[in-house]
């Protein structure tokens, strides 16, 4: 974390609060007024950007009501479904705002919270992210997969990436253009965040379970984003890769030493063909494996050298566009 000064506060601070969106119909006119209720008490102007990451459902229409009965509310709506990353930074991109809280649609980050992320951003802090206490209406599998992905890309990678946090923060504007400036492709936001810096501080909160919907996060997509994770912010999957085709290397040399030693000494014969197919088999798989480490960053650097542009937009609603280089 920086320890550079924070920048002083004024009375006419801007607050926009990011929500990013993906087939949550069911959900959006629950959200408005709880969102209404837990602003009233901020002495700032509030603004609401949605991005709808090319939902397929009613949420574009639910989206412009609320936009047509709500002159604080303005939507950027992108041509197909990026991913909740990409949402999240053409949110950012486009947030004209002093301060900028990520808030997802399903009220399972309550948003009372943002009354207290308020309080630490006038005390100075430039991000102000959400812990977890507890996740109530997730399964015990959900629950424990998460806990072991954050306590392991924890141990691995060198940039600080808080523990049971998710993209719930709130975010200064100095922290924003820092995130602006960042445009590789493989955007893994949880560790984007730690890896600006600046005054950094948690909140701590109980989950609650999705108010409507329908996760759109499955098994396969949470395992993809674990590695997405790791690879984006960690070498030691590569080292891992080289020790292990050392260690390999050294065990089948010594094997290979006893075995002629054997042979020459005492006239003992080869052993035969199912010791023979076990070490190739046993060689073949670890050499598959680091293959498959190796594929995954090779193939990361293919998708950077591309340089296509991280999303793009389709229409809006009372956004003014940005004219950048993605």
């Amino acid at each position: 974390m920086s320890t550079e000064s924070a920048p002083s506060r004024d009375a006419t601070q801007r607050l926009c609060i990011l929500v990013p969106v993906f087939n949550e119909a069911p959900v959006l006119r629950l959200l408005m007024p709880r969102l209404d209720a837990a602003l009233a008490t901020i002495d700032a102007a509030v603004s609401v950007l949605f991005i709808d990451d090319g939902s397929t459902d009613a949420t574009p229409h639910e989206l412009a009501a609320i936009a047509n009965n709500d002159a604080r509310v303005s939507v950027l709506r992108l041509t197909r479904n990026f991913g909740k990353e990409a949402a999240m930074t053409a949110g950012l991109d486009h947030a004209d705002a002093d301060a900028v809280v990520i808030l997802d649609a399903d009220l399972q980050d309550p948003p009372e919270v943002i009354r207290e992320f308020w309080a630490r951003f006038e005390q100075g802090a430039d991000v102000v992210y959400g812990v977890r206490i507890s996740r109530a209406g997730e399964s015990w599998l959900k629950r424990f997969t998460a806990a072991t992905f954050y306590r392991l890309i924890d141990r691995l990678s060198d940039t600080p990436i808080p523990r049971d946090t998710g993209d719930f923060r709130l975010l200064s504007r100095r922290a924003v253009d820092a995130l602006k400036q960042v445009r590789e492709r493989h955007r893994f936001m949880k560790g984007l965040f730690g890896w600006v810096g600046f005054t950094q501080v948690p909140v701590h909160y109980h989950r609650e379970p999705r108010a409507a919907g329908t996760s759109k996060f499955n098994f396969w997509k949470l395992w993809n984003f674990a590695l997405e994770g790791i690879t984006s912010f960690s070498t030691v999957p590569l080292r891992i890769a080289t020790w292990i085709g050392l260690l390999t290397a050294l065990v089948a040399f010594l094997y290979g030493t006893v075995v002629i030693a054997k042979t020459l000494m005492h006239g003992e014969p080869v052993r035969g063909y199912p010791s023979l197919m076990s070490v190739v088999l046993f060689l073949g798989g670890v050499q598959l494996v680091a293959l498959g480490i190796i594929g995954e960053y090779l193939g990361r650097m293919y998708e950077e050298t591309k340089r296509r542009p991280l999303y793009l937009i389709g229409d809006s609603i009372r956004v003014t566009p940005v004219s950048r280089s993605n």
